[in-house]
């Protein structure tokens, strides 16, 4: 649950009423919400309008425990050798994040990670598949796309995996959760 949402509910208002108090419109009140952090200007008339600091609406940078870290290590690890089957590189985490009880927030965002890569990677299949069949563009480059895409996700991979040694922490993270 976000700050926010704990917070307007804490003080019974909807959020039309919250909308009214800061000027702040409902659709952006919704994104906070659901998990975008507030910045700037709607950072500061939120808190204004809802009597509380700055800081209790921000979220605080999730930092995984020493027991959570060799968990959270084969987690990120594991998508590594199964990202050539886009798949697998949800399903082995995810299984393992399941099998492990390792339900922080943390985990959930290094399988989400994976999850939108998966999605990048349709969408770029999809379109040199489009390219290909409907608009006859051949290339010998249209190949470098799926590779780009693999060095790329290997590189958040291991970027993560020294963060996570380092700090207990991610380097290379998504703002929001899907699981």
């Amino acid at each position: 649950m976000s700050k926010l949402l704990a917070i307007r509910q804490k003080q019974n208002l909807t959020q039309e009423e919250l909308f009214e108090k800061t000027g702040i419109s409902v659709r952006t009140i919704q994104r906070i919400e659901a998990g975008t952090t507030p910045k700037g200007y709607t950072l500061k008339a939120l808190a204004k309008g809802l009597g509380v600091s700055e800081d209790d609406l921000v979220e605080k940078e999730e930092v995984a425990s020493p027991d959570e870290t060799k968990w959270l290590k084969l987690i990120n690890l594991s998508a590594l050798p199964c990202m050539f089957l886009p798949p697998l590189n949800i399903v082995a985490p995810l299984l393992i994040m399941l099998m492990k009880k390792q339900f922080t927030p943390v985990t959930r965002k290094v399988v989400t990670i994976q999850i939108v890569w998966t999605l990048i990677a349709l969408i770029l299949i999809s379109t040199v598949m489009m390219l290909n069949d409907w608009f006859g563009i051949r290339s010998k480059y249209m190949m470098l796309i799926p590779v780009v895409w693999l060095l790329v996700n290997s590189l958040v991979i291991l970027r993560n995996a020294a963060e996570i040694d380092k700090n207990n922490r991610l380097r290379i993270s998504t703002g929001f959760s899907l699981i």
